[in-house]
């Protein structure tokens, strides 16, 4: 589904070149779930922006469904992006003017669904995770849990077959942190391939194969023991 083969990501500031992705190769197969770990600036957020489509490498080849997709423009990118990935942040990112339901319905704005099917697929998302009593509420009448738990419906509106979360429990207490976890997992057990960057070992562990990274390249790539 999605192939990375020797990429690279480099930042220049002036004179002085950062390498912040170092000759990466990685597989991920349909309905995987992928745990990306490691210390702070060794480019997990830079990978999951490339696996997004939000940022380009700077050499090697992204391979998304048979597709080699490095130097593809921007309009391209965004084409293929559209109701196929899904993003869920540790700062929601949700429009505080909007009610619970308009902001899951933001996903669906660019799509070819009428009108009609845009609010029943609201309401599904919104049912599936337990928010439809909250549809007419604002963002700041939301506990951070629940804040979360729109993002991520407004995440997997779309249906999208990659949803990639950005440390989706840094901004939350540890028991509202464990229902995002749960939801996540219910995800991934329904199909859905999951990319999750996490500091926590703990959260790692939950998914089905963790790969830790160290100054720009992969130094550990396992599977989940069985059992």
């Amino acid at each position: 589904m999605f192939q990375l083969k020797h990429l690279t990501k480099t930042f220049r500031t002036g004179d002085i070149e950062t390498t912040a992705l170092d000759r990466i190769d990685l597989d991920i197969e349909p309905g995987e779930y992928l745990a990306i770990t490691g210390p702070s600036g060794c480019g997990k957020s830079t990978l999951l922006g490339i696996l997004g489509l939000l940022d380009a490498p700077s050499g090697g080849e992204y391979w998304f469904d048979g597709h080699n997709i490095a130097g593809w423009n921007e309009r391209q990118l965004n084409a293929l992006r559209r109701g196929r990935i899904g993003f869920v942040f540790q700062s929601f990112n949700l429009i505080d003017d909007l009610t619970v339901a308009e902001n899951i319905g933001l996903a669906l704005e660019y799509g070819d669904l009428p009108a009609r099917a845009r609010r029943d697929r609201v309401a599904e998302v919104m049912e599936r995770l337990g928010l439809s009593h909250r549809a007419g509420h604002r963002p700041s009448q939301l506990s951070g849990g629940q804040q979360q738990r729109v993002a991520i419906a407004r995440a997997i509106a779309a249906r999208p077959a990659l949803l990639l979360a950005d440390e989706p429990t840094g901004n939350l207490d540890s028991a509202h942190g464990a229902e995002v976890m749960r939801i996540l997992r219910e995800l991934n057990a329904q199909g859905t391939t999951l990319v999750m960057v996490t500091h926590s070992l703990e959260h790692a562990a939950q998914a089905s194969r963790t790969l830790r990274l160290l100054d720009g390249r992969v130094v550990v790539d396992a599977a989940a023991a069985v059992g």
